[in-house]
């Protein structure tokens, strides 16, 4: 099941982690904002919303997309032009003690902090791919954060050093009138989304608001670069995987369960039809023990 990832708001402007902090906002009831400045450094990302930002007197309208950079110490609030319109956007954290420690690393990590408050211009266009991509780091570092793995806090750090770099090179293209060449990074994401959400809704709804982009565009991006649908894809990659699943012995219920088969009957017959043989039959042709289907 697709965690959720929305953070549920609150006003306090200091961090309580020692090192970052990161928060995924989705607001309707919005009320004024007081001009603030706090001690550490902030990443924010606008992703929905009618608002203008003012940072350090300046003012910026705001598109889908935009995001701004700002050092320890800048005043900055939000103007809300449409109360009525949800506000939604990512915020990073990241206090001063860990990044001197990053930049006592490497000083690159301080290019873009450097950059904006030397020029005194704290806001980023990105355009559609880069947008993507962003957003797509954002959700990956939530997710971390949020998760269990093993080894996650280091996987955190990691992230987040990677993150800076590619703000970093943005910051470097743009100052220096580079246009930048991308793959389509949108396809990229979905890919890799789907191979690592194999058991949750994939349908082409639920990926158009999670990525907030068309089912249209989905659909046109993914055929033009697969030459399949997204909707055999993705039964392509559960089959392999529940393949493999069975190949590793593993009962026939649990690979209905992890890879994204509502029921038995549905995976007996994709299974059947793609490789021409039951799961049954293909299992005893590998030579594999029986077990139960339940």
């Amino acid at each position: 099941m697709q965690k959720e990832l929305f953070t549920g708001f609150n006003k306090r402007q200091y961090m309580q982690a020692p090192d970052y902090e990161i928060f995924y906002y989705n607001d309707k009831n919005l009320n004024h904002v007081s001009p603030h400045s706090h001690d550490y450094y902030e990443f924010y990302f606008f992703m929905e919303g009618d608002v203008t930002y003012m940072v350090d007197g300046i003012s910026y309208p705001f598109s889908p997309g935009d995001y701004l950079l700002i050092p320890p110490g800048i005043p900055h609030y939000p103007i809300f032009n449409s109360a009525n319109k949800a506000y939604r956007r990512f915020i990073l954290w990241i206090s001063k003690e860990y990044y001197n420690e990053l930049c006592r690393r490497s000083h690159d990590f301080s290019y873009s902090f450097d950059y904006v408050s030397e020029k005194r211009f704290y806001r980023f266009r990105t355009d559609f791919i880069t947008h993507q991509k962003i957003q797509g780091e954002l959700l990956d570092m939530i997710e971390e954060k949020n998760g269990t793995k093993p080894f996650r806090e280091l996987n955190m750090q990691l992230m987040i050093s990677s993150f800076l770099l590619h703000l970093n090179r943005i910051t470097y293209d743009m100052a220096n009138q580079i246009k930048p060449e991308y793959r389509n990074v949108l396809y990229l994401n979905i890919c890799d989304y789907i191979n690592r959400h194999l058991a949750d809704d994939l349908s082409l709804d639920f990926l158009s608001e999670f990525f907030y982009v068309s089912k249209y565009h989905i659909s046109h991006t993914f055929k033009e670069n697969m030459g399949i649908s997204l909707h055999q894809y993705i039964l392509n990659k559960r089959l392999q995987a529940c393949k493999n699943g069975i190949l590793s012995g593993m009962p026939f219920t649990k690979v209905v369960e992890l890879y994204g088969f509502g029921d038995y009957t549905s995976f007996y017959r994709a299974f059947k039809k793609e490789y021409g043989v039951s799961p049954k039959e293909f299992k005893s042709q590998n030579k594999l023990p029986e077990d139960f289907i339940e």
